[in-house]
């Protein structure tokens, strides 16, 4: 039987790179806003013999969780991955000086969202499956206040929900990617010379490696 992997934030960077990297070996079930991006991950997934559910929504709409949760239920009955790289990457700005819009977005996707999704999910994992986070230290950064407070809060959920599954599972796996030349780093660090950051394709393989599947 076919094993399956959520990735929430798939459209690009990391989590279109993870896709690609589980393809052989899992039906990946892709959720991005972006319906574009999503459908060139899919035939990148097709060119390597994989296959691919495409789920073009948005994280923090609450009854599309819903959906795509009742969708994996009713088809699959559970879940053998998930991996969170959706991310809302606020501009960086002096903390008095924080967007009160960017700061509600980054809450409601990067700590709201997160919660949503481990009850919904927690369920479909259920004692085999695995749960994959992805640190990012900002927070206390100079200009990474919205960023780096809900990006801290988001994996400050994620570590109680590991200490609390420790004996019981799933298996909540927290890691810290290299530096990539991601969209998201390119927001943080524009003009940066690329050519010494980590190929995502690279560092997708490292991670998945790191998890024993």
């Amino acid at each position: 039987m076919t094993k399956t992997a959520l990735i929430t934030g798939a459209s690009r960077g990391l989590g279109a790179a993870l896709a690609r990297a589980l393809a052989p070996t899992h039906h990946i079930i892709a959720v991005a806003k972006t319906t574009g991006a999503l459908e060139e991950l899919d035939d990148q997934i097709k060119s390597v013999g994989g296959a691919a559910t495409l789920a073009p929504m948005d994280i923090t709409v609450d009854a599309a969780m819903q959906t795509l949760c009742r969708g994996i239920h009713d088809r699959w009955g559970s879940l053998d991955l998930w991996a969170h790289t959706a991310i809302h990457a606020a501009p960086l700005a002096p903390a008095s000086m924080i967007d009160a819009k960017d700061m509600t977005k980054s809450v409601a996707a990067n700590v709201t969202a997160t919660t949503t999704l481990i009850t919904y999910l927690a369920p479909l994992l259920g004692t085999k499956g695995t749960a994959m986070f992805f640190d990012d230290p900002q927070a206390g950064a100079p200009f990474y206040g919205s960023y780096g407070a809900t990006k801290a809060a988001q994996i400050a959920l994620a570590r109680s929900w590991q200490a609390e599954t420790a004996r019981t599972g799933p298996n909540v796996h927290i890691a810290t990617p290299k530096p990539m030349p991601t969209a998201t780093r390119g927001r943080f660090h524009p003009g940066e010379d690329r050519a010494g950051l980590n190929d995502p394709m690279t560092e997708a393989a490292r991670l998945i490696a790191d998890l024993n599947l």
